[in-house]
């Protein structure tokens, strides 16, 4: 067992060494290269491909097809945003309605054909991914030369898209009377769709009406302690005054009711009113006679 394992390893060695011996075009398979003879010819083969049997190239062909609808030099065209009105931040409110007005205006000297507006968001690094599209609103108006039309439109940004920048892209479709099509793209521009506000903070609204209720509880804690006070001193002097009146003429007023006491105290102080004992004095006298 051990001699046909020794025997089968030697094998293995000394096979590499007796087919290298041996020549190596018997055993072995290589590939070479074909030489290309007329590199000019293939060249141009591969130019009159790309050239069709009207004169036309194609490649530039199908350039121009993928542009699409192109705009006329004879047409003039304007946008004017009414709701909301565009500003320097170029911001849209999400969820709110969009209002804009197209003027269309026709310099030449034949008819044109107003046929739709339509818009569309788009990611503002690719315009070809569309985010959001609008519906094209048709309109087929015919605008005479030398004659201008106006057309409105309006979209509603959706909610999802608040706080992102999308490019928002408004074409107006026309056509002439031989049924050429056109298209002009009146506006592209990256807006940014903001969150509405109304103009009234609730926010800031409760908290003036927490400050409100702060300063009337302070004004009224400081009437009650003001009150208390004033009422603590009035009882203190009257107190001092009923002890005065006692020390000096020996009565007790405290039982006396307090307008009794005011009238006592403003009349004259020899006044048989404020003198009992000349009361009684006088009444025994007059009993007497």
């Amino acid at each position: 067992m051990i001699f046909k394992r020794n025997t089968l390893l030697l094998f293995l060695f000394v096979s590499p060494a007796i087919l290298s011996c041996f020549g190596q075009s018997s055993f072995f398979v290589r590939a070479d290269e074909d030489e290309i003879e007329n590199d000019d010819d293939v060249i141009a083969e591969t130019e009159e491909a790309d050239v069709d049997d009207d004169g036309t190239d194609l490649e530039s062909t199908g350039e121009e097809g993928d542009e699409g609808p192109s705009t006329s030099q004879d047409v003039d065209t304007t946008i004017l945003f009414t709701k909301p009105k565009l500003t320097n931040d170029m911001e849209l409110p999400a969820g709110q309605i969009v209002e804009f007005l197209v003027g269309f205006t026709n310099k030449a000297e034949y008819d044109f054909v107003v046929e739709s507006v339509d818009a569309a968001f788009h990611y503002p690094l690719d315009h070809s991914f569309v985010v959001q599209n609008f519906s094209a609103l048709r309109y087929n108006r015919d605008v005479k030369p030398t004659n201008e039309i106006t057309v409105a439109y309006s979209f509603i940004p959706a909610d999802a898209f608040t706080g992102r920048p999308l490019s928002l892209a408004i074409n107006l479709n026309y056509r002439d009377l031989e049924g050429r099509m056109f298209r002009d793209t009146v506006f592209n521009e990256t807006m940014n769709i903001v969150e509405f506000s109304e103009g009234i903070d609730t926010e800031m609204i409760f908290l003036y009406l927490i400050m409100a209720s702060v300063v009337i509880l302070a004004l009224v804690a400081g009437q009650q302690f003001l009150g208390s006070y004033t009422k603590k001193r009035m009882s203190g002097n009257r107190s001092s005054d009923a002890q005065k009146n006692k020390q000096t003429s020996g009565i007790d007023y405290d039982w006396i009711p307090k307008a009794t006491l005011q009238q006592i105290n403003k009349s004259p102080k020899g006044s048989p009113r404020r003198s009992p004992r000349l009361r009684k004095g006088k009444s025994a006298d007059s009993a007497e006679e």
